[in-house]
Formats: C-alpha cells, structure tokens, sequence
C-alpha cells in the first residue's frame, strides 16, 4: 500500500456504521441504514478490481427521508435493512409514521442485487414515490484514500431509459468502465444531474393495504476496450437473478462450512465470533484468473493480495482449512520476483507486497502491478510453508514450491542482507514505495524514543526472529527433500544468526529487546510490541524469552484490553496513531502463541481473556484491524480507530489461532498433538469438530473441571491418531 494512512483531511467513517458485503472481486460498503451517501461518501460504494463502481445510492420518498429501524449482515455476503416512513402529509389527510414497512434485501453475485419488499400496515391503499439516487464516480481506491493524479480520464454523462441508468468513464489506460442500472419494475422517470453526474430514477406505486410490493435492482460493473456494453435484460432477469444469487451465495457458504473445523462451545459469544471467523474466511478469500485464489487482506482499503497478510492469515487459520494456505502459497509462488526491477522494489526470489489491477496500476502511476516492498514476505512464505507441511503432510506441495523455497532462502541470503552482515534490512528504492518495510509499515511506524526517524537501512527486531525460523524450517524441508548438505549449511547461519540476534538486540539496561538496528546498526531503543514475536520463532533462550514476555504485559504494554504496539512511556506514544499506541488483533495472537511455547500460562490467559472481552464490544463481535489503545476503564469498551478495515484479514484469524493456542493444538502429519490445554473461566467445554489433519479428520472436546481443562477424543478419520500429553 502507499503510504497514505493519515492524509489531513481525508473522510472517515466509524467502523461502528459500516455494513459490508463481499463475493470475489466484488464488494460492497455502506452505512448501517444502507445508504451511500454523496454528500458524506467516507469511501462507501461498490467496488471491482480497484475502482468505485457505485459512489451514490439513497432512497427517499417525496415527502422526506426514509426513517431507519435495524441492519444486519448474515455470513458477509446477505445483508437485510430494515427503514420505514415518516409523516406523509396529504391534501386531506396525513399517513402516519411507521405504517409503511420497507426491507431492503441486498446480494453479490457478480453484481449488487436489492430486493425492496413493501407492506402498507394502513386500512387503505396509500400511493407514494420512491426515489432512488445514483452515482459512479470511477475512482481508483487509492483516490479514495487521498491519492492526488494530475490527469483523469474521461467521465461520460450518464444515459437513461425506461429500463434503468448506464455511467461510463473511459481511463487512461484505455479501458472502458461502466456501472449499469436496471430496475424491476420500470422507473416512471429518470432524471440526470449532469453537472454531478447523479441520476434519479422515480417509482409512483401505489401499495394496498396489507400486500406486499416488490422493486428490484441490479448494479452491473463492465469492464471492457469498446464503449459498447450491454445494456439491459429486461424485467424478469433481474428479479430471477436476485433469487438465483440467494440461493447460489447461501449453497456455497453451506458447502464451505462443511469443509472447515466447526467450532462449539458452552459460550455462546465465543461460538458465534468462530462461526463469524469462518464465513469472513471465505469471504476474504478471492480468486484471480491465471493465477489462483488468495486471501484478501481487508475491506475496504485492502481488499487485494498482501503477501505478509496473506501468510500470517494462512498460519492462523491452518485450524480453520489448511487449503487457504495452500492455495495462498501458490498464488504468491506464481507471482514470486524475478527480476532486479527498483520502481517496484522487487528482486528475485522476493515475495510480493500488494497487488492492484485499477486504473492507477495500469498506468504506472503506481508500482502495484505488483509491488514487492516488504521485507517480511518471503521469510514468512518459508515459515507458512513449513507448517502447511507439518499440518498435512502434503509432500506434493513441497515438491511443487522447492524452486520458490530455494529462491526464497536465496533472497534472503543475498538480498535481504543488504550489507552482508547476517542481518535482514530493508531500504525503499522506487519512488512511490513504502519508506517501512515491515509489518508496522505507516511512515512513522519505525521511530525512536524521541520521537525522530532512523536512517536507514533498518533491520527490525521481528524480522530477524522470522529469519532465524525460516533457515531452520528451510532446513527441515530441505531434509525430506534430500537436500542435506544444503540444510546443514543453512542450520548453521541460524545458529550464528542467533548468537549475533542477542549481542547486537539484547538492552541489558532495558532488560529487553530493541526495536531495530539503524543505517549505523546503532540500537533503536523503542519499546513496543515487536519483540513479542520473537518469541514463538525460538530464537531467545529461555530467560530472555521470559524477561520479554512478562516485560510485554506490564501496564505500559498493556491496555486491558490487550498489548499496544507501544509502550506508554515512550515520547511519540499515542493510542489513537496507527502504529504507535493502539493495539492490532493479530500482534496480540502472535504474541500469544509464544507465550505457550515458553510455558507462561498466566499471561496468556490474560491476553485471551482481554482480546475476547474487546471482541464484544465491537459489531458482531468481530475484533476489527486494529483498536485505540486508551487504558481500559470499569464502565466502556475499548475506543474504535476509525479507519480499520473490518473485516480484515489477520484480524479474522486472531481468534482461531488464539483457540489452538489456548488448547495445545499442533499437527504432525497424521499426528494431531494436544499439549496442557487451558480454558479460560469465562469457558467450560470446547468442542474442535472435523479438525483436518494430515489425510483425516478428528473430533475433539475439551472440558474445564475444577480448574483443569481435559481432552477428549469423539471421533477420528483415515490414519489420523491423537496425541495428548500433559
């Protein structure tokens, strides 16, 4: 992404008043009451492949605007809105208030369906008119976002018929775009605002006591060369088309349900942010022609490939569906460098940052096509890879990607170790690249205590934890492959990475571990949460490790509700920035996971336990992107951020990867591994259902009596064993 997260003046939205659908390359964003407004957009719409295809879409009746009741989203891709009508004053009469019900039903399938159904609650007919207002601005999402051009394309006037309303814009780089409105029934009349390039199509109806009317809207987005599209269907398709996308959307959700662990607990809170975890799974997960499906890593900023998001996503979720790693692993292998090519920070072997296919990308306005400036990417395709193995035993995969794993490792090798000091560094080279390379990558996201930016090259302190894990996992793939020699080669430079990590990282002072070496390989001395990686990589030694982790949970790292990304102590501290204060899901789960590998069961219990509480205080108590830092209170929530993508992805697998670590959960192959499982007491009984693991599937139930959890296995398929130890 470029580096444009905090533009002054750039319009937000609470994410506590968004609603969001999503069906492949398709997705949809709008307000709680279901209106995009055009006035006060906040980056709402339809979008595909990078481009607003609806900038505008309200409804209101003559009289006055509609009145809103309640919204909700079913599986993230059914949305239902329930409005009603204000006082109607008549020549005669008045219609009171809340005696016309309207529910707008909403669907993707290749396009946005609506179904309006009407009911008319008054003794006798009442005749209104219902105005839909429409627009498409065609803007590439890093407009929206605050991406300034010196030269558009060419926006058309919007057409109108009988049928419905045709926007069009022609880009620069050639292509014709168009958003196509059509309506069941017929609108009686269509007026175009062509100064503001709106429409307006106006429905007279007239609704019987008691009877129910039906309006129905298809929004198609067209992508083509020629200033030709097809225009319209005609009445019956759009209506048959809405109920076939219903159908058609529900079946594949079913089916993908089906084929994920199904989780269930005696917290019924707990069981509904799993189930929700999974269908945002599916949701986020997008396939490219020619190229495969990958995990998206959030709506509406990034909803696109993210390496990094992508892997540490596809990590998480190995409890949900170990296919998500696998198809993620090689999507971003068909798409690995291959070239020295600065304009887009690429080099071979090097895993890809973002990938775009708007308007902007095809005319090299920006380098996302794709852009490879993340210094993280490709030790983390070594890790994911790895344990996609471990998880399955899927000795294909390995022999499908060993040419993407030695390039990979080769990368790093030469690459990434800008200066040949055994040490991963990162420094932009094209112009319109990221100026941090890492997972905290907003411009101040790597600073010091004093609040000033290091000069570069820049070595993180997680990169190298992720580092020293990828030679020794590279070395176990390596092994099976019958690579030992090579394997030998690469444990022994994580052994020597190792013995350099703690002298040039370790702050004996400080008694943890600084945030990065700058361009002088001097000590950034920060503390925040990027050492807690550290510790699920096995890099530290014990007693460090332990220092790290209870440093972690101090009440300077942590929130209440859970770790910030920076200590409160620190000068650029600030728990409404991006990077600086607030506190990421996913930076929590990271750290989670390795507190279990050092046996510091205390802490993670604490860690749960605040991430879940949070969880309940946000909308369908999905844990959002990231949320502000304050100090938790007795009364209130945690504070939203305001720009967070929700859902996003690594924050969707926070929850899985916290519930297999809380419960020991590992896989060998066919070896499921449950290791001193804890359940909170907020939890008495987990219930682990169709859990894949190598060529079978287990059942697992965990119960909580008298303060100590206990596994038992229900069921296990093909050659799948379990392997419970204290």
């Amino acid at each position: 992404m470029l580096d444009i997260t905090h533009i002054p003046g750039l319009a937000t939205r609470s994410c506590l008043s968004q609603e969001v659908l999503k069906e492949g390359e398709l997705f949809f964003i709008c307000g709680p009451e279901g209106e995009v407004s055009y006035q006060h957009n906040g980056g709402f719409g339809l979008y595909y492949r990078d481009t607003r295809f609806l900038s505008c879409l309200e409804m209101r009746l003559t009289e006055g605007n509609l009145l809103f009741l309640s919204s909700s989203i079913k599986d993230s891709h059914f949305a239902q809105f329930e409005l009603t009508n204000p006082a109607l004053n008549r020549d005669d009469h008045v219609i009171p208030a809340s005696t016309i019900h309207i529910r707008a039903l909403r669907v993707l399938d290749n396009a946005l369906f609506q179904r309006l159904r009407l009911i008319n609650f008054n003794p006798m007919p009442v005749m209104i008119t219902l105005q839909i207002r429409l627009g498409a601005d065609f803007l590439d999402i890093f407009e929206v976002r605050g991406f300034i051009r010196d030269q558009k394309g060419e926006t058309f006037t919007p057409v109108a018929t009988r049928e419905g309303i045709l926007f069009g814009y022609r880009g620069r780089d050639n292509l014709c775009r168009y958003t196509r409105v059509s309506f069941s029934p017929f609108p009686d009349s269509v007026e175009i605002e062509r100064e503001s390039n709106l429409a307006t199509a106006r429905f007279s109806l007239t609704l019987p006591p008691g009877r129910k009317v039906y309006l129905y809207m298809q929004v198609k987005p067209l992508i083509g060369d020629k200033p030709n599209p097809v225009l319209f269907r005609g009445k019956a398709t759009i209506a048959s088309g809405f109920s076939r996308a219903v159908r058609k959307t529900y079946s594949l959700y079913e089916k993908w349900k089906e084929q994920c662990t199904q989780f269930k607990s005696d917290n019924v809170f707990l069981s509904n942010m799993l189930r929700r975890n999974v269908t945002d799974l599916y949701a986020l997960c997008t396939h490219y022609p020619d190229l495969g499906t990958i995990v998206q890593a959030g709506i509406p900023w990034y909803a696109a490939p993210f390496g990094r998001d992508a892997l540490i996503t596809s990590w998480q979720a190995l409890i949900v569906n170990p296919d998500i790693a696998r198809q993620s692993l090689y999507f971003l292998a068909r798409l690995q460098g291959k070239e020295d090519n600065p304009w887009r920070d690429e080099q071979p072997g090097k895993i890809l940052h973002e990938f775009r296919r708007g308007e902007l990308a095809a005319c090299g306005e920006i380098p996302h096509t794709p852009y490879y400036g993340s210094v993280d990417a490709t030790p983390w395709f070594i890790i994911l890879l790895s344990e996609t193995y471990r998880w399955t035993g899927d000795k294909q995969l390995l022999t499908d990607l060993a040419p993407n794993l030695f390039a990979a490792v080769e990368w790093c090798r030469k690459y990434g170790d800008m200066d040949g000091d055994g040490f991963i560094e990162y420094a932009v080279r094209s112009p319109r690249g990221l100026t941090n390379q890492g997972w905290k990558d907003s411009w101040d996201g790597v600073i010091d205590p004093r609040g000033s930016l290091p000069t570069g090259p820049i070595a993180l302190v997680e990169v190298q934890a992720y580092y020293y894990l990828a030679l020794k996992r590279a070395a176990e793939i390596g092994r099976v492959l019958g690579k030992d020699e090579w394997a030998g080669e690469l444990e022994q430079e994580a052994a020597a990475l190792q013995r350099k990590f703690l002298e040039a990282f370790w702050m004996e002072e400080e008694q943890y571990l600084a945030f990065a070496l700058d361009g002088e390989k001097k000590p950034v001395k920060t503390i925040v949460s990027n050492p807690g990686h550290c510790l699920f990589t096995g890099i530290l030694p014990d007693e460090l490790a332990v220092t790290v982790a209870r440093r972690l949970l101090t009440s300077d790292m942590h929130s209440g509700w859970g770790i910030r990304t920076m200590s409160k102590s620190m000068g650029p501290y600030n728990p409404m920035s991006y990077h600086n204060g607030s506190v990421w899901p996913h930076d929590n789960a990271i750290i989670a996971y390795g507190l279990r590998c050092y046996r510091q069961f205390d802490l993670l219990e604490k860690v749960v336990t605040g991430l879940f509480e949070a969880a309940m205080s946000f909308p369908y108590h999905r844990l959002p992107e990231v949320f502000c830092g304050f100090t938790r209170r007795r009364d209130g929530g945690p504070v939203h951020y305001p720009t967070a993508c929700d859902p996003q992805a690594w924050a969707v697998g926070t929850m899985p990867l916290l519930i297999r670590t809380i419960l020991g959960i590992s896989c060998w192959g066919n070896e499921v591994h449950v290791w001193a499982p804890l359940l909170p007491s907020w939890v008495q009984e987990i219930q682990i259902c169709n859990l894949a693991a190598g060529s079978g599937t287990v059942d697992l139930e965990f119960t909580r009596k008298q303060g100590k959890a206990y596994c038992g296995v229900i069921r296990a398929t093909g050659n799948t064993r379990v392997i419970i130890e204290n």
